[in-house]
């Protein structure tokens, strides 16, 4: 079995392992409801992927939770279609 002829510096072992760091991920917002996604994943808030209900998600919670879900799917609708709205008359 090999041995090493000299001893590796700490300096050394360090630099070797200095790309071993992890990494951030980034996040994306979700086309469908703004909410902040990995990338190529399904969002978690509202069960989407590439423009499709992929993840039922409402089947998950309970009543209260669901009522209070489908209020904030509501809101955020509307407030994209202002959105929208707003950028095609001002162009």
């Amino acid at each position: 079995m090999p041995v090493p002829k000299q001893k590796k510096s700490k300096s050394a072992t360090r630099q070797k392992r200095n790309h071993h760091a992890l990494k951030t991920t980034d996040l994306s917002k979700c086309p469908k409801c703004g909410s902040p996604s990995r990338s190529h994943f399904a969002c978690t808030n509202c069960g989407t992927y590439n423009k499709r209900e992929v993840i039922d998600v409402m089947a998950k919670l309970s009543k209260t939770e669901k009522k209070e879900k489908e209020q904030e799917q509501k809101a955020t609708e509307k407030r994209k279609l202002k959105e929208d709205n707003s950028l095609t008359t001002n162009k």
